[in-house]
C-alpha cells in the first residue's frame, strides 16, 4: 500500500509536484494550489491511499521537489 499526504493549505503553487507526477497531482484553476487527485481531506491533510506501487517513483521525486515540504510519500 502506498500512502501520499498533501498539506493543501501550505501549498505555493510552485507546479514541481505537477510536473513530476502529473497522474496524481494536478493545479487547481479556482486558487492555484495543487490538488491531490483521489484523495479524502481530513482537516487540511488530503490522503491517498493506492495498491499501486508503481506510483511511487514520481511521487518521491514530487516530494523532494516541493520546496514548502508538505508531500509525504510512504510504502506500507
Amino acid at each position: 500500500m502506498v500512502i501520499i499526504t498533501l498539506q493543501r493549505d501550505k501549498c505555493i503553487g510552485c507546479n514541481y509536484c505537477v510536473e513530476m507526477a502529473p497522474a496524481q497531482f494536478q493545479m487547481s484553476k479556482k486558487d492555484g494550489k495543487t490538488v491531490l487527485l483521489k484523495s479524502i481531506d481530513t482537516k487540511g491533510f488530503h490522503t491517498l491511499k493506492s495498491p499501486d506501487h508503481s506510483i511511487v517513483e514520481n511521487c518521491e521525486l514530487a516530494e523532494k521537489a516541493c520546496p514548502v515540504r508538505i508531500i509525504s510519500v510512504k510504502e506500507v
